[in-house]
């Protein structure tokens, strides 16, 4: 097929503004937000949302911006709704085991209504009991038991002092203890003299009968505490029997408080129950006492024990919970244990337990970073013990390395239900596959984000209907059909395809935004297609500095470029420079050098390490055709080298093949080369000129380096006709191809290209010997002339070859 030139309508897509159906975006921001070219994920998120197996979660990977995040979670909320509100979720005090805290799960809301009515029951009870406590009915049978306990004492203690008496000693009490001394025939107390004065017999006499009275003594003391304690039984039993009414009465207030389904719950009743016993157990605190400041403290800590840490509160939701946990520490998903400090000691109890967002959402959808989590190795290896189980235990990392000593705390670990996104790159997605099969195991659906889709009308009202939600939300003025059918035409270029569009819409927000930016600022009701285009420039502008830089340098003539006339063995390649936020393209001379010899073809920048795998490939296949075209004079004899001048940084892909080729036929052939048309394509074995990536870029930077030296009208670029449905070219390049001022030519064989650039018939692939005006003769031609110089060599020095690479080109 002979080489075509492209027209200006080839160039670049056009939308039709009166094709969309709308004046300007107000009138579409009603409609829903729809999945724009990605039903194979929506399709793909609603199946796994909505299967109801555990360990079924959702494993979505795409490119960011691609609007994988907003759509999963507008997902999210809308299968939440129809799901019903899961339940609160409780810690109450352990009486048997304090440092084991018992879970709790009640409906929604009856964990605030618990905690309510537990805390009505202690004030009520701090102000009831002490009340019934000093009743007269009440004091007068605690002074009843007090005083039969007293004349009991007091009986006691009149039969040890006759005892004494009769023994001849005198008994008395003093603060507590009991004081004898020992009496003379006369009843006065024995001195000290009169003691010394008695004989050995009579002292013996004397010390048996003090035994006998210190053992009466004891037996009375051991008989007033068996008393004492008869009587504070008494007394609590008066007081459990006072106060024991009371405290039914108001623990049945508290369940007839709470839900039928809930009255009945096994664990809420043994807490009830324990609550009573406990009560029950330390009236005596609600009563006055000596030291008040003790009673007081001792007091509240058995009143904290009635409260009830309600961690997971979901009273107010209406559906299943929605969480999108930006931020998973390891205590913002798996919940925590917050620890005072008392002295040299770390204290803490059930009250101190706090929620993560994994206990927040169970009944729910839980959406996470899987970069996140690989970033903090805790994190993952706690959730992957969780998706194996299912049971989460909260627990403080690092308490065991606390500088203090720390109270332990584990609470009782709860089932948790919740259905997770994790979100993720490609590469991210099987890298995880590949590592940790038994976690990617339980994420069985995956929810694949394209990066680009078919243009359709339905797409294109999709888009607007994106613009409409993005203005919106942003309170920014809406969108003309014109500045939507710009920016439409804006994902084509972000797709390089004229038959798709990008979906990567957050390129298109960030434009929407700044659109609407410049309609603002001259007054705007409405944004217009000329406020997309200068948006677009304006970005450019902000982001091309390292390009005009580089342009620069060929205007100054630091960088060799030639755009007219013609050399042999040289032509202009084409490279595209990617920053990360900005690509543009730049043009790179490639010159090439043939001489008889046996080493074949040297790649100088693979030599010296400047190529990657993929332009190495390239160079091997070109290697490979030629070695075809002229295998019917083989074996060759043939030193040749190319290289990309004036390259510093390094060389990777494949679609400076082409260039590379015409080069090195060129410097076979003798045949000049037209400079002023710029080449780019890969090859492949047979000749056929492959499409390439960053076309736009790379033809709209030859352009802007010609628009630098000068334009004569007879420049242009040679690209692969596969690459025609890619070009989303500027405006400036199609208003110079429309006015003849550049060219964009396209081929599907090298040897069209090569006709276009030396202007001379390329000759019959295949069909050797070669016509000798054609190109393929010229290169025949210099071949056998460097065959006849090697065999001539060979006979001169011998059959010893030369050091190096042997090639059969």
């Amino acid at each position: 097929m002979p080489i075509q030139a492209l027209t200006p309508a080839d160039l670049r897509l056009s939308v039709d503004a009166s094709s969309l159906g709308f004046a300007d975006t107000a009138e579409l921001q009603h409609l829903p937000l729809p999945w724009i070219g990605q039903a194979r994920a929506e399709e793909a998120a609603r199946f796994g949302m909505e299967m109801a197996q555990p360990d079924y979660n959702l494993f979505v990977l795409g490119e960011v911006g691609s609007g994988r995040t907003t759509l999963l979670g507008q997902m999210m909320r809308a299968q939440a709704a129809q799901r019903p509100v899961p339940p609160d979720l409780c810690y109450l005090h352990n009486f048997d085991e304090a440092e084991h805290p018992r879970a709790l799960r009640m409906p929604a809301g009856q964990g605030r209504q618990l905690r309510q009515l537990m805390g009505q029951l202690a004030k009520r009870l701090q102000a009831e009991i002490p009340k019934r406590l000093a009743q007269d009915d009440f004091k007068a049978e605690s002074q009843r038991i007090r005083d039969a306990c007293t004349l009991e004492k007091d009986r006691g203690y009149e039969a040890l002092s006759a005892y004494a008496e009769a023994h001849r000693f005198g008994l008395m009490r003093d603060e507590g203890h009991m004081v004898f001394t020992l009496k003379d025939e006369k009843g006065e107390p024995v001195t000290a003299g009169k003691a010394l004065a008695r004989t050995p017999q009579q002292r013996l006499e004397v010390e048996k009968t003090e035994e006998a009275l210190r053992n009466e003594i004891s037996r009375y003391l051991e008989k007033t505490q068996s008393m004492e304690r008869v009587m504070n039984e008494g007394l609590a039993a008066l007081r459990r029997q006072t106060i024991k009414p009371l405290l039914e009465h108001e623990l049945q207030l508290i369940r007839h408080g709470l839900l039928p389904a809930v009255q009945g719950d096994v664990k809420l009743a043994q807490f009830l129950e324990q609550v009573h016993h406990a009560v029950l157990e330390n009236l005596e605190l609600f009563q006055p006492g000596d030291d008040e400041a003790a009673r007081l403290e001792a007091l509240e800590v058995v009143l904290l024990l009635l409260r009830v840490n309600v961690v997971v509160d979901n009273h107010a939701l209406q559906g299943a919970p929605v969480i999108l946990e930006d931020n998973p520490l390891f205590r913002t998903l798996f919940g925590s244990i917050e620890y005072a400090s008392d002295g040299n000691e770390l204290l803490t109890d059930f009250s101190h337990i706090r929620s993560g967002s994994l206990l927040k959402a169970h009944g729910g959808f839980l959406m996470l970073h899987l970069r996140d989590l690989l970033a903090d190795e805790p994190v993952w290896e706690k959730l992957r013990r969780f998706m194996r189980s299912g049971r989460l235990q909260i627990e403080e990392p690092g308490m065991m390395h606390a500088p203090m000593a720390a109270v332990s705390l584990e609470p009782e670990a709860v089932d948790v239900q919740v259905k997770i996104v994790l979100v993720a790159s490609v590469a991210e997605y099987y890298a995880v596959q590949a590592a940790d099969p038994e976690f990617a195991r339980r994420f069985r659906c995956k929810v694949d984000f394209a990066e680009s889709f078919t243009a359709t009308p339905d797409s294109a009202r999709a888009t607007a209907i994106f613009v409409a939600h993005t203005c919106q939300r942003k309170a920014l003025p809406h969108f003309s059909a014109e500045a939507v059918a710009a920016l439409i035409e804006e994902t084509h270029r972000e797709a390089q395809d004229q038959s798709r569009q990008s979906a990567i819409f957050a390129l298109s927000e960030a434009l929407v935004m700044e659109s609407a930016d410049l309609a603002l600022r001259r007054a705007a009701q409405t944004v217009l297609a000329q406020d997309v285009h200068a948006a677009r420039e304006a970005r450019i502008h902000r982001l091309s500095y390292p390009e005009q830089r580089l342009q620069e340098t060929i205007a100054d003539g630091e960088r060799l470029l030639d755009v007219r006339g013609e050399r042999v063995a040289q032509v202009n390649g084409l490279t595209v420079v990617d920053l990360g936020d900005y690509c543009f393209g730049f043009p790179v001379r490639v010159t090439a050098r043939t001489y008889a010899g046996e080493d074949g073809l040297l790649n100088i920048e693979r030599e010296v390490e400047l190529s990657g795998p993929i332009h190495d490939k390239g160079v091997l296949i070109l290697h490979s055709h030629l070695s075809a075209l002229f295998a019917h004079i083989a074996p060759l004899a043939l030193n040749a080298a190319v290289v990309f001048e004036q390259e510093y940084s390094g060389v990777e892909g494949d679609s400076a093949s082409c260039a590379e080729f015409y080069a090195l036929l060129s410097s076979l052939s003798g045949l000049p080369i037209r400079q002023g048309i710029a080449v780019t394509g890969a090859i492949n074995q047979h000749g056929e000129v492959l499409p390439v990536g960053g076309i736009n870029e790379k033809i709209e930077g030859y352009f802007r380096s010609c628009e630098l030296l000068g334009l004569d009208g007879q420049q242009g670029v040679l690209i692969p006709r596969r690459n025609v449905r890619h070009l989303m070219l500027d405006a400036k390049v199609v208003a110079a191809v429309r006015e003849g001022r550049f060219h964009i030519y396209t081929a599907d064989d090298v040897g069209e290209g090569m006709a276009l650039l030396t202007g001379v018939v390329f000759g019959d692939k295949g069909v050797g010997p070669y016509a000798v005006d054609s190109v393929l003769g010229r290169a025949q031609k210099t071949l056998q002339r460097f065959r006849r110089a090697c065999a001539a060599s060979a006979v001169h020095h011998g059959p010893e070859h030369p050091k190096g690479h042997r090639s059969h080109l």
